[in-house]
């Protein structure tokens, strides 16, 4: 009897066994299979104007992850050309993009600057954004990902102007930037740097002598997607 009860017990412990590795085979296949929705929120350097769409920065970053065996989708980008904060604003609260994003890129400010608006009006608008931007990604404020305005002031484009000046006040907003997104526990990625080896390197430029080429928007990329990747693991 005791020796017929030992199979049985055998034979249960071997099908619990079993069970349990068919369970976390479907367990690893379904974490496989995830999806990551990618949403970027910006300007001109998000669109990407003047590159072809694979060479934009979130195009470029999402193909990156793909590579690190991250389910990417193709990034939904929300961003125009000349847009300023309030601009922004205004296309999020006329057509909301949903908050079930794992990863929200945010980039914005230049036009800003340009456009010689108040910097306390940026930051307002800015922790406005932001906020939405946490609220996209699930409120999960580890999902998004600022990135720091470039300096336009090293292109073509500036020639003639007061570059120094524009560094100055790009440093200014981005420090305002940089303060609000750890305030609340965002990824904050500072890509000025990069922007200013334009000074002495023309293939980042784009052909409109203005906006980043697809060269400059991978250096960007070679760091954000990284980044990303520790963040959605």
């Amino acid at each position: 009897m005791k020796y017929y009860l030992r199979i049985v017990i055998i034979l249960f412990a071997t099908l619990l066994y079993i069970s349990c590795k068919k369970n976390t085979s479907v367990t690893m296949t379904i974490n496989n299979n995830m999806s990551y929705k990618f949403l970027a929120l910006g300007d001109s350097y998000t669109i990407g104007q003047s590159v072809s769409s694979s060479e934009r920065f979130p195009n470029q970053t999402a193909e990156m992850l793909k590579s690190m065996n991250k389910n990417v989708l193709a990034p939904e980008i929300i961003a125009m050309t000349g847009w300023t904060t309030r601009d922004l604003l205004n296309a999020l609260n006329s057509d909301a993009p949903g908050n079930n994003f794992s990863i929200v890129t945010l980039l914005i400010g230049v036009n800003n600057q340009y456009q010689g608006l108040h910097i306390d009006q940026y930051r307002l608008e800015f922790t406005e954004l932001l906020l939405k931007a946490i609220q996209y990604a699930d409120n999960k404020s580890n999902r998004v990902f600022v990135l720091s305005i470039p300096d336009y002031g090293v292109t073509p484009f500036a020639q003639g102007t007061d570059t120094a000046k524009i560094a100055r006040e790009i440093d200014q907003f981005n420090s305002v930037n940089k303060e609000i997104s750890l305030s609340y526990g965002v990824n904050y990625l500072d890509i000025t740097p990069i922007s200013r080896e334009g000074r002495t390197d023309n293939t980042l430029h784009a052909n409109d002598g203005l906006h980043p080429s697809g060269k400059q928007y991978k250096k960007w990329a070679d760091l954000l997607a990284p980044l990303i990747a520790e963040k959605i693991q």
